[in-house]
């Protein structure tokens, strides 16, 4: 076990949200759904945000959406993150939420740098359409009422079209509660190395809301050296929790005021242990053993990262179909395996490569929407009902 000094962050509030911690969970399709929030949420404190939801399917009342958005008694602060190309869709989609008493917290994505997002005009390549954003997020926040709204954005398309600060500005005029970076292009993808510096920059920028830093958060010591040096006022964690609950608890270590911070370091039976909770928590998420185990097959390697588990073992893993079946597999584990140090650290999940992002013809061409692009990303908002 390692230690190491704390720090005494300054307190995070989202709007009427008060956060023990400056740590936000990033949402991640098909990870960060009510049971993965459970388990982390048994490890540490902080903010954690549902997968994204499209607002379309929102407001069409899909049978997945509505999975999606319901929450866990447990879970006191209800963070749902939104996806959407149209205003008044968004809108209908917040004004819902709102309505129906189902959310603490609502956040907009433009964020994703996945093609089949981008290339409607979504995610990462809608602040290039500046007054698109900026109605957006003025729709949102109006609809939002007396909850909190967010945003959270990358710096571009690429680096020679970047739209963070001004996005970051016009999300600020239209009263957002904070602003969420992910130091790194949509081209680039989760490759290289984010740049910080822009989180740096955009503190500078904005001064009246939080602004949240993310990107390369692998460990509660990263969570500190990015608030440090780019004096951001939280972080927020994705890839690095991957298989790893417990970094919520080193983050909560790490800002605890006046202790010594112990890192966790777990054992491959611990390790076992949530893997096991996680399985279980999967099968009451989606009311199905059988669902639940072929969802935690995609995060075998990831928990096992480092530890001396053989090729074997990890394929019939990956392939469990029963929770009986799952025991009697971990049960052949040496629970008493150390920590591996670093082989179990560092970079997690698919990094992917830089590559041109996928835009609508013409994208690039004006910072404006012109008639033909609002036609087609109306149709855009029909073409992704069903979620």
């Amino acid at each position: 076990m390692s230690s190491t000094a704390t720090i005494s962050p300054p307190k995070l509030a989202i709007g009427p949200i008060a956060l023990e911690v400056p740590v936000v969970l990033a949402p991640m399709a098909g990870i960060t759904n009510t049971a993965f929030r459970l388990l982390c949420r048994e490890y540490g404190a902080g903010l954690y945000v549902s997968e994204m939801i499209t607002s379309r399917a929102l407001v069409e009342r899909t049978r997945e959406s509505l999975r999606l958005i319901t929450h866990h008694p447990s879970e006191k602060t209800r963070s749902i993150q939104l996806y959407g190309v149209d205003p008044e869709t968004v809108s209908e989609a917040v004004t819902m939420l709102v309505a129906e008493d189902r959310a603490d917290h609502i956040d907009l994505n433009f964020g994703c740098p996945v093609p089949k997002v981008t290339r409607k005009g979504g995610g990462a390549a809608l602040p290039w359409k500046r007054d698109l954003f900026r109605q957006i997020v003025e729709a949102a926040v109006r609809a939002a009422g007396p909850l909190p709204l967010t945003v959270k954005m990358r710096t571009g398309i690429d680096s020679d079209h970047l739209t963070y600060l001004e996005a970051a500005k016009a999300a600020e005029g239209a009263g957002v509660a904070a602003i969420a970076l992910h130091a790194r292009t949509a081209s680039e993808f989760y490759s290289g190395q984010a740049d910080w510096s822009a989180i740096g920059k955009l503190k500078q920028a904005i001064t009246s809301v939080p602004i949240l830093g993310n990107g390369d958060i692998w460990s509660a010591d990263d969570a500190l050296r990015m608030m440090a040096t780019t004096g951001c006022d939280g972080v927020v964690v994705g890839r690095g929790c991957l298989g790893r609950p417990w970094l919520f608890g080193d983050l909560a270590a790490a800002f605890q005021p006046g202790s010594v911070r112990v890192k966790a370091e777990p054992t491959l039976g611990q390790v076992a242990a949530a893997f096991r909770r996680h399985a279980e928590l999967l099968a009451e998420f989606f009311e199905s053993e059988d669902h639940g185990c072929r969802d935690i097959r995609k995060h075998v390697a990831w928990y096992f990262k480092g530890y001396s588990v053989g090729g074997n073992l990890r394929s019939r893993l990956a392939t469990v179909e029963t929770l009986s079946q799952l025991d009697d597999l971990l049960a052949t584990l040496d629970w008493d395996q150390p920590y591996p140090g670093i082989e179990a650290e560092g970079p997690r999940g698919r990094a992917g490569s830089p590559k041109r992002t996928a835009l609508p013809d013409g994208w690039l061409a004006s910072r404006e929407l012109v008639a033909a692009e609002r036609t087609n990303l109306t149709e855009t908002e029909h073409d992704t009902s069903g979620g």
